[in-house]
């Protein structure tokens, strides 16, 4: 990506900034179930049904996670319990920033406005805004759009709320099928890919790539 100075610089927040740890909650829950050699297929299953569950009309989080869990389980054959699936969105308000985050999310706070466009609640998300440490100018979340990523009224709302285009952004995200993929198809040319291996890298959606945020400066010539 050639120099670019965006007016925002927006940023996906659970997987790209917060260590998202549904995967590491189920292993914990399900253990006594699901077999070893088995866990990291009921992972992916676990995290296939929750982009499922968001690509409809709008719902409160807890009711996405929840049937997820309940539609694995199914597939599985296991039983589904409704106290131990609300352990899962009970947990994420706890998750912090992956180490990389906070150092320089604060040296590109000094020169460009941050923003979250998140598939959260709001009463969960300000919880881990706090504990990234960076300043932030605006945290905007899927309850706020009535619209979950890869949808691309999300993606609207949050250009509404900043009175910008798609152009005038550059956009953050370790996730291309939530955040990359619709951000082309929109029209924002300028993005960053945080590989932190969670998707494969995957080049003609056009973005430069980086490891972990440490690597954001430097794109932006700071």
């Amino acid at each position: 990506m050639s120099l670019f100075k965006p007016k925002f610089i927006t940023f996906d927040c659970y997987g790209t900034l917060i260590h998202f740890e549904m995967g590491e909650t189920a292993r914990k829950l399900y253990a006594d179930v699901i077999a070893p050699e088995h866990m990291d297929q009921f992972v992916a299953d676990f995290a296939g049904y929750r982009l499922d569950e968001v690509l409809g009309a709008w719902k409160p989080y807890r009711y996405v996670v929840l049937g997820a869990i309940e539609r694995t389980c199914k597939r599985w054959n296991i039983p589904f319990d409704v106290a131990v699936a609300n352990k899962f969105y009970d947990a994420v308000p706890t998750w912090g920033p992956w180490p990389d985050v906070t150092e320089p999310l604060r040296r590109v706070a000094k020169e460009f406005p941050l923003v979250i466009l998140s598939n959260a609640m709001n009463s969960q998300i300000h919880s881990n805004v706090a504990n990234i440490g960076a300043p932030f100018h605006k945290v905007l979340t899927a309850e706020d759009a009535q619209a979950y990523k890869p949808r691309m009224r999300a993606f609207e709302y949050m250009f509404d709320q900043l009175g910008c285009g798609p152009e005038d952004i550059l956009h953050v995200s370790s996730s291309l099928r939530y955040d990359l993929m619709p951000a082309r198809d929109l029209g924002i040319r300028n993005k960053v890919f945080v590989a932190r291996g969670h998707e494969p890298s995957t080049p003609e959606y056009g973005y430069t790539e980086i490891r972990d945020i440490g690597g954001l400066p430097g794109v932006l010539g700071l």
